[in-house]
């Protein structure tokens, strides 16, 4: 069994970096989420995985603590998000860990599944830099007690367009 640190009251202690997982195919978009990442500002430990085996490898192996959060591409090789998604959140040890999907996708298809199947957010991949910046600070200041709850459908969707609208 994997120790597991509960935030308190839902907040993580400032001192201790979110620890985060992103599994996505793409080295491009690893490459960007990490770059965007140290730009929010924010202590995280990121550690990247190529695919939904390798992630599942990491949750199931007891010798990795398990992560705060998860980041979650839907189209990957192999496993994919979705898979990965539905074995996490059937898993006692691993479904109460903030599942993120960030993927290319906006079909309303994969925003229902994924919903349904139990994820906290879905976040569309952004086309701009400091949209993915904006985003990842979203998530993890206005956000972040969010991702420990079953959100509302209406709230379940965070992009370029929702977090502009809602700072206004």
């Amino acid at each position: 069994m994997k120790d597991k640190e509960e935030p308190k009251d839902n907040e993580k202690d400032k001192k201790d970096p979110i620890k985060i997982i992103l599994a996505d195919d793409d080295k491009d978009d690893q490459h960007l989420f990490k770059e965007a990442l140290e730009h929010t500002y924010i202590p995280t430990e990121l550690t990247t995985k190529n695919n939904g085996q390798d992630l599942m490898d990491a949750l199931h192996d007891p010798t990795i603590p398990n992560p705060d959060v998860i980041f979650l591409d839907i189209n990957m090789p192999g496993k994919n998000g979705k898979e990965c998604l539905e074995e996490i959140k059937e898993d006692e040890e691993l479904k109460d860990i903030p599942t993120v999907m960030y993927t290319t996708s906006t079909s309303e298809q994969d925003i229902n599944e994924t919903y349904q199947k139990g994820a906290n957010l879905y976040v569309p991949k952004p086309y701009s830099f400091s949209s993915i910046i904006t985003i990842l600070k979203s998530i993890f200041t206005l956000k972040w007690k969010q991702l420990f709850t079953k959100p509302d459908k209406k709230d379940f969707v965070l992009s370029e367009e929702t977090v502009n609208v809602k700072k206004h």
